[in-house]
């Protein structure tokens, strides 16, 4: 394939004075947490949900999936439509879709029309999410930069640690719906001042890789719905087979493609390197564990336990804000003695807290002997978090670390839609809603799954390397790609 030679405006210089940092670091960061509080928001208002909808288990897992799957297939295309179309105005393109799809999300009344509109919302926020740091990094002079990604980073994982918490109180003292009506004001106050106080650039106008995304997207779709779908219409049946068969062979037929291609989406050369490959794995295996034990544990509050949705949010809390508190020592450590034993430690411990959660399941288990469980998850979510995104960037050059943030983001959000099914599907092979103790008789083992998988994310991590390449290294901390990345994998 040839790069593309078509005119196009000059980029336009990047503000330097002070307002035009602040005004991008303020609309940029509230992008970035609108599109972050989606992928967990929902979580507590599920019951609420399937309540006023009605539907089955596997509506349920799409309203979580559907958003997941299209954000984690899109974003590198997202991405590489605002180096060829402009920057500033693909991100009001994706802003505006993501804003209008949560209005149609408020609106739906039916669960199909919740996930068609949950499915448009993450295409928008896969076109809106990569561009936030690009448009960040052109408007900060290079010695703020860290500073400013910092402050990112700190909202997006706000936003992450809030997402349970927001959306019960919405559906408790509102109702569901308005954890989609919350998206719509922000979003059109934000756009003109985009609009305005953003600076448009552009990046290499290379051809867009449409073949790669209908493969992954096609292929992954084939297989989450097989997974979705398998326990209601039978493993055996036609249908799930050939769904399964068909995304098998897509996604195989995508990696093919792209180790031909000439400016592939995702260059399998990558995976070449060892420790990428580990820390892809880990990050998928991590996300597939949590993501999917959040799914359930949420409505087990909910529905088994009896707490509202805003009660099952604070309860949430030691798990989904520990965060906050312990990356930045689990930070600190890392530069000590490598990234590779903290990932690892963390992944380890947010096994045994799925591990321990299984082992203390029942239908009336108190919630002080939960919080040991919900902290010891929390505590090794945190020190995966927070030397992850060193690490990879260290396993690959400082002129791919855009690309290679890029497909860790996709690897991760690929692990939350492959969770819900997992997950899902193991729960609905041994329990059902039926009553508090056919819930825990499904989430049981449903929990030790996701623990497993934690687990073998763990095993992943010590095949990383001790410390990054030195010379990659030195070479990030003066990169302002590198440190773009850096943020977006934090």
């Amino acid at each position: 394939m040839k790069t593309t030679t078509t005119p196009r405006p000059a980029d336009t210089a990047p503000p330097r004075g002070r307002a035009g940092v602040i005004w991008a670091l303020v609309i940029t960061s509230v992008a970035g947490f609108m599109a972050a509080l989606d992928n967990l928001v929902v979580t507590t208002a599920l019951p609420s949900i399937r309540k006023d909808l009605g539907g089955q288990l596997s509506d349920l897992e799409w309203t979580v999936s559907a958003y997941t799957l299209t954000f984690a297939v899109l974003l590198m295309f997202g991405a590489a439509l605002g180096d060829r179309f402009g920057r500033r105005r693909m991100f009001l393109t994706g802003l505006t879709i993501f804003t209008v799809a949560s209005a149609g999300a408020a609106l739906s009344t039916g669960m199909d029309q919740l996930i068609a509109a949950r499915a448009i919302q993450g295409s928008g926020a896969a076109i809106m999410m990569p561009l936030t740091l690009t448009l960040l990094s052109a408007a900060v002079p290079a010695r703020r930069r860290g500073m400013a990604f910092g402050i990112w980073g700190a909202v997006n994982g706000l936003a992450i640690a809030s997402g349970p918490l927001i959306g019960g109180t919405l559906t408790e003292h509102l109702s569901w719906h308005w954890i989609f009506w919350l998206n719509v004001p922000i979003g059109i106050a934000v756009l003109p001042f985009a609009r305005l106080r953003l600076r448009e650039s552009h990046g290499r106008a290379l051809r867009i890789d449409l073949p790669g995304t209908a493969l992954v997207s096609l292929g992954l779709f084939g297989i989450v719905y097989a997974l979705i779908r398998g326990n209601a219409d039978g493993w055996t049946s036609p249908l799930i087979l050939a769904m399964l068969a068909a995304g098998a062979v897509l996604v195989a037929a995508f990696v093919r493609y792209e180790l031909r291609a000439a400016h592939p989406m995702l260059p399998m050369r990558l995976f070449r390197d060892r420790g990428f490959s580990a820390i892809n794995a880990a990050s998928l295996l991590m996300f597939l564990g949590m993501f999917g034990s959040v799914f359930l544990l949420s409505q087990f509050l909910q529905g088994v336990q009896g707490y509202t949705p805003i009660q099952a949010g604070l309860r949430m809390l030691p798990w989904t804000a520990m965060p906050m508190v312990v990356a930045p020592i689990a930070g600190t450590l890392s530069d000590r003695i490598g990234g590779r034993p903290v990932i690892a430690i963390g992944l380890a411990l947010q096994a045994i807290g799925l591990g321990w959660f299984a082992v203390i399941m029942s239908v009336d288990v108190s919630y002080a002997a939960q919080v040991p469980a919900l902290a010891v998850s929390g505590i090794g979510m945190a020190m995966y978090f927070s030397p992850s995104a060193n690490v990879l960037m260290g396993t690959v050059a400082p002129h791919e670390q855009g690309i290679a943030s890029g497909a860790n983001n996709a690897v991760r959000e690929i692990g939350g839609a492959l969770g819900v099914a997992v997950l899902a599907s193991v729960f609905s092979a041994n329990g059902s809603y039926a009553s508090g103790q056919s819930f825990v008789n499904g989430i049981t083992p449903a929990l030790w799954t996701g623990a497993v998988a934690v687990a073998v994310g763990a095993v992943a991590a010590f095949l990383l390397p001790r410390r990054p390449r030195a010379a990659d290294a030195k070479a990030e901390e003066k990169s302002p790609v590198g440190a773009s990345a850096a943020a977006t994998a934090s």
